[in-house]
This record gives structure tokens, sequence and C-alpha cells, in this order.
């Protein structure tokens, strides 16, 4: 066991070092690149290093290093929409960088501190799985929220393994993960037999329920029958510097238009464009509204991402909207609600120099909208409408007042190009549709738009950077009721719960 001894001594002297390299290393595991064995080492790692701390100070160290590296690298994708105009914003980047692992390292270094306050081994894991889940929840509301990448996306490379979402959410899987991969820590702490196994047992037994559970559930819902609704998703991947190139507004719409009449099958209800895809606001530039309407299917609509402006008795402010048009004009709207910050309004802003654009570079912040809404247009079921990243805040996606039959979610990945970020905005959508049980659509500038079903399996996409439209039926079932769909977060709560119950009871029997 020399070998062993050494490598304590050696994660002993360079513990917050290897915490930050730990932490790094763990988001190799998230979309798109699923490298499993990693986080397994990762969190191992982390559990090792907090059993070894000799002070709860410490474990906060160690928690909020390992948080840094895994958030500086899991989020390095936001330096992307930087790069897209280098001497306005190239100089955040590096602000960017630090500040996504300096402020989000908090969340991982408090479950870190509080699982030193139980005193058995396999405790203090329960402890920190839990304390990790309860921190992702907060972590989607605190600031106005930015809960990407929750560590349940993990298994999103298996169509199975992610179904449990729909009971207990994706913080749910969360903390399954969390469990499942520190396992390991423990032997390596304490080299016993029975931890050997037990770590060998959980680590095995966790993925094979959520396998199992999965099977079960798809064959339950394996059968898909398609409506006599069908849609047509147009995605002219335009590149990000060229989409408000003044010059290039009237050709960018043109290029929508040209693509949603070209060849479009005679019985298409519905025609829909990505986030802004209509860059003129037609409020104030009303010629354009007869450029829109060439779009418009016969007896049908255009669903269009949209700029639109609203006085606020002070200045004049963007929106950053929905419209649905039939052959009249508009005929629906929804504004979007979740802002990004930084992106579409500067947050703490009366503290900031008043010269501070968004990254969207419009005339002030956005105004947000009231609320996720359901829109019922004449023979189309009811559907909701999520703007960009508004998809990726669980049960924060349907109207608690008129549940929708499905969901459609407008965006422009444009921004991040060909990195981590689009993929990671799919698998949101697809963990949104396992949890709600709707089917989602999704209209992307530059991709990945694509038909997902209600258990989250895309039936139908067109890749990233592709230019092109897709044609499809709605599935005549859009929906199935879930647990988490009508209890939400109170699910992960009790699973939380029982995980710190079990934790106190293994703490007053050391284990």
């Amino acid at each position: 066991m020399h070998w062993l001894n050494n490598t304590k001594q050696f994660f002993e002297k360079f513990s917050k070092s290897a915490a930050l390299i730990l932490g790094g290393l763990s988001t190799a595991a998230l979309p798109p690149y699923y490298f499993l064995p990693l986080l397994v080492f990762a969190f191992a790692g982390l559990m090792f290093l907090l059993l070894t701390s000799p002070s709860p100070k410490k474990a906060f160290a160690l928690g909020y290093w390992f948080g840094f590296g895994h958030f500086a690298c899991g989020l390095f994708w936001i330096n992307h929409a930087l790069m897209t105009d280098l001497p306005r914003l190239g100089w955040l980047i590096p602000f960017c960088l630090a500040g996504s692992g300096g402020f989000f390292g908090l969340f991982t270094a408090f479950p870190a501190l509080f699982c030193r306050f139980f005193s058995g081994v396999w405790s203090k894991l329960l402890a920190f799985a839990a304390a990790w889940t309860f921190f992702e929840w907060i972590r989607s509301f605190i600031f106005s929220g930015f809960p990407w990448n929750l560590l349940g996306t993990v298994w999103a490379f298996s169509d199975n393994a992610i179904q449990a979402a729909s009971v207990f959410g994706t913080y749910g899987l969360s903390l399954l993960t969390v469990v499942a991969a520190g396992a390991w820590g423990i032997p390596l702490f304490r080299p016993e037999r029975k931890n050997l196994l037990a770590a060998f047992l959980v680590s095995l037994l966790l993925p094979a329920l959520l396998f199992t559970y999965g099977s079960l559930r798809l064959n339950r819902h394996a059968r898909e029958t398609f409506s006599d609704i069908n849609i047509r998703i147009v995605q002219p991947a335009i590149p990000q510097q060229l989409k408000w190139h003044k010059e290039m507004l009237e050709n960018n719409l043109q290029a929508y238009i040209e693509a949603s009449i070209r060849n479009i099958p005679s019985q298409t209800n519905m025609v829909i464009w990505g986030e802004t895809a209509n860059p003129f606001v037609l409020s104030l530039q009303p010629q354009y509204l007869d450029w829109l309407l060439q779009a418009v299917p016969t007896d049908g609509y255009l669903i269009t991402g949209a700029l639109d402006y609203l006085y606020d008795g002070n200045k004049w402010r963007p929106v950053n909207a929905m419209q649905a048009l039939d052959r009249k004009g508009v005929a629906a709207s929804y504004s979007k609600s979740h802002l990004v910050p930084f992106g579409e309004y500067i947050p703490l802003r009366s503290y900031l120099p008043a010269s501070l654009k968004p990254v969207t570079n419009v005339i002030a912040d956005f105004i947000s909208g009231t609320g996720p809404a359901t829109v019922s247009l004449p023979q189309i079921p009811p559907f909701g409408t999520l703007i960009c990243y508004e998809i990726i805040f669980p049960a924060a996606v349907t109207d608690p007042q008129q549940r929708p039959e499905w969901l459609i979610n407008l965006t422009n990945d444009g921004w991040y190009g060909d990195s981590a970020g689009p993929h990671q905005h799919l698998i949101a959508a697809r963990m949104r549709a396992v949890e709600e049980g709707l089917t989602i659509v999704r209209a992307a500038n530059s991709g990945i738009s694509a038909l997902i079903s209600k258990t989250g399996v895309v039936l139908r996409s067109l890749p990233l950077n592709v230019s092109g439209t897709l044609d499809f039926a709605l599935p005549e079932k859009l929906s199935v009721p879930t647990p988490y769909s009508r209890y939400h977060n109170l699910t992960v709560m009790l699973l939380c719960l029982f995980a710190l119950t079990t934790a106190f009871w293994l703490s007053k029997h050391s284990l």
C-alpha cells in the first residue's frame, strides 16, 4: 500500500491545486463529451480531499477551488459570444473566465463545508450530494438564475438514463450522480474491503436503476403516431457577424422568406423561425409586415422571433418577442421574461458605468415579460413559448394557470459558434421535455433545430451550422403527465431529505 500513502501525501500537499484540476476534469463528462470515467475520477478525488481535510475552513476552500475549475471550464463557451465583437468585447474575456469560476465556485464550497459536520464517511458523501443538489436548485433563481450544466445532464447520452427526470427532475439525477461517482473516494481514503464492495455496488446499482426505469418508460411510450398538424422549421445558419449588419438585414429576412416558401408541402400549418429572425420592429416599421405575410402558410401561421420596442416613460426599451402571424397580421405574441444577464440587461446597473451596454448592443436594457404564457390559435393545440435560454430553467417553463400541450423554443445559438454551448442548450430542452412530459419544437438560427418527443427523444433535427428546412408532423399525443410536472421541485426536496435522513443515521453509527 506504499503507493496509496504516497498518493495521499501528494494530494494533501497540493490539495487546492488538485481540487482545481479535478473540477476542470469533471466537465469532460458534460454534454457533448460524456467522458464519465473522468467524472468518477474527479468526484472520487474530491471526496478523498474532503475526508482528509482537517477543518471546515479547509473543506470550504477545497470545494471552492473544485467549483472554480468546474464552472470556469464548463462555461468557457460563453467567451464565443464575446469573440463576435472583439474590439468592443474582447477585454471582457478574462473577466468572464475568472468571474464564472469565482462566483459559481461558491455553489460547490458550501456543500463541501456542510458535509464536514457529519462524522461518518458515507454520511459525508450523502450530505455532500444532497447539498450539491440543493445549491443547484438555488443556482436556478439567485441573481435571476443560471442553472446551466446541471450535473444530471451527464446521462443525456442515453434516452433511457434520463427518464428518471420525469420523477425527480434533472436535479434528482444530479444527486444520484454525485453519490455514484463520489463513492469511490471512500475506499481511496479508507481502503477496506467493505468500503470497496459498497462503492462498487453503489456505482453499479444506481446507473442500473436509471437504465431499467428508463427502458420501461420508453417502452410504455414507444409507439409514436403523428397528427395532421404539419410544421416547417427554417434554419438559415446566418453567421452572427452578419445577422445584425445593417446592409444585410433585408437580405437576411428575404433568406428566411425564400426558405419558408420553397417547395413547402401544401398541408403545412405552421412555419417557425428562430429568435429575432425578424429584425424589423413592426410597430415602428409596418412596411415589413407585407414581407412577412409572404411566409405565412395558407390558413396557417408564421411563428417568428422578433424585436419590439416599448416606451417606459423615460426611454424606448427593446423587447425580445415571439410573434404569431396569420394572413391578416399579428395574431398573438409573447415577450421573453427571463432575460440573459449582461446579454440583454446589465445587473446592478446603478453601480456600473452608464456606457456599459449589454452584449447585444441595443440602445437600452431589454424589458422582461410577465412569465410563461400559453398561446391559443385556431386549429393549433395550445402551446407555450420559450425564447433562448428560458428553456434551461426546470419547473419554470409552463404557465401554471393554463398548462400547454407542447412547447416552442426559439433561439439563436449563433453567438456560440461550434462550441459546447449549442449542444448543451439542446440537452436542456430534452431534459425539460422529460420533466414536463411535453413535446418540444426547437427552432434555432444556426442549429440545432429539432423535434423532441415528450420523452426527450430527438425525432428529427438539423445539425449545427447547416442551412436548411425541417418538415414534420406533430405527434398525435403531445403530452403525458409526469410526477415532476405535477409536484415540480417538491420531489427533489423529498429526495434530498431522504439522503440527509440517511446521512444522519449513518453519522450516528459512524459509517
